[in-house]
């Protein structure tokens, strides 16, 4: 249709019906202006996958790093407290640390262990994503790397310890 047609009372030039997406202007009919924003629908997955998130490989190598971060914190802030208390009083020192020899914090050990070597590997792999050129296009394949490395050196790592940790003669607990 040529801008200068002119729109009949029933919607076009040539009396048929407008569009819906079409906005009349005086003489002319101009096309109304497209999406910018895409609807809720279009941005949501189909299939909910029990959070809030898509539940993918990135996400899950967030969350662990985050989780295992903020756990190692808190082990090191204990750590430098129980050990700056030798200065206080050797004899409350010797007592807090009697505390931990125990099958309790044995599994603490090892699911501390399990944390620290689950946040260097994936860090590692965020080292790999962010200055190797193919790193963004692996990184799914690398957080599986990562889980795979970490499951052989816990494999390697949590038997002998709570063997230790269990027996009568355990390696000091």
């Amino acid at each position: 249709m040529r801008p200068s047609a002119r729109v009949t009372p029933g919607g076009s030039a040539s009396g048929g019906n407008v569009c819906p997406d079409r906005v009349r202007t005086g003489r002319t009919v101009v096309s109304a202006p497209a999406r910018v924003t895409p609807q809720i629908s279009e941005t949501t997955s189909k299939v909910p996958r029990g959070t809030l998130y898509r539940g993918h490989e990135g996400m899950w190598s967030w969350v662990l790093h985050r989780i295992t971060g903020v756990s190692i914190f808190f082990f090191l802030l204990v750590h430098i407290l129980d050990t700056a208390l030798i200065r206080v009083s050797p004899d409350a020192y010797n007592a807090v640390i009697g505390t931990y020899k125990n099958q309790v914090m044995g599994v603490g050990e090892t699911i501390l262990v399990a944390a620290i070597t689950y946040h260097a590997f994936n860090g590692l792999r965020i080292i790999l994503v962010d200055a190797w050129s193919k790193g963004a296009r692996y990184q799914r394949q690398l957080w599986w790397v990562v889980l795979v490395i970490w499951l052989i050196t816990m494999l390697g790592f949590a038997p002998i310890h709570l063997m230790n940790v269990f027996s009568a003669t355990g390696g000091g607990h």
